[in-house]
């Protein structure tokens, strides 16, 4: 029975109105990926020292700040829309290894030095959901 099932499904003939429906549907399937997992763009960067905000940097203004923290000073540079540590005292560097941060969401801890930079924007990109 389901050999004979499966023997008229792959005979029925394939017309140009269901290619059109196939097609129609792949194209807003991939639009509508695009759309929803697009991270948007960053606006401001948001840093903190000691768990308080210390500054709140706009993207478009190059420039160079310092944060002071328990083992030192951090300097951070904001340049073309993108933010990064540039040097901070800690002693395995992560945050300086993390690079230029571009997106909203994305951030950089410096946890010995106390001192965290946080992108911010309309939308914001997430590591992972949760219910």
């Amino acid at each position: 029975m389901l050999g004979r099932i499966a023997s008229v499904c792959f005979r029925l003939p394939v017309k140009a109105g269901d290619v059109l429906v196939i097609a129609s549907a792949a194209t807003l399937t991939a639009l509508l990926a695009i759309h929803a997992w697009r991270p948007g763009t960053a606006e401001r960067a948001l840093v903190r020292a000691g768990g308080q905000v210390f500054a709140e940097l706009d993207l478009h203004r190059d420039r160079v700040i310092r944060v002071p923290g328990p083992l030192g000073e951090t300097r951070i540079r904001v340049a073309e829309g993108r933010v990064r540590v540039e040097a901070d005292p800690s002693p395995l560097q992560l945050c300086v290894k993390r690079g230029w941060l571009a997106q909203p969401g994305d951030v950089a801890v410096c946890l010995p030095n106390e001192v965290s930079v946080e992108l911010t924007g309309a939308a914001r990109r997430y590591d992972s959901l949760a219910y």
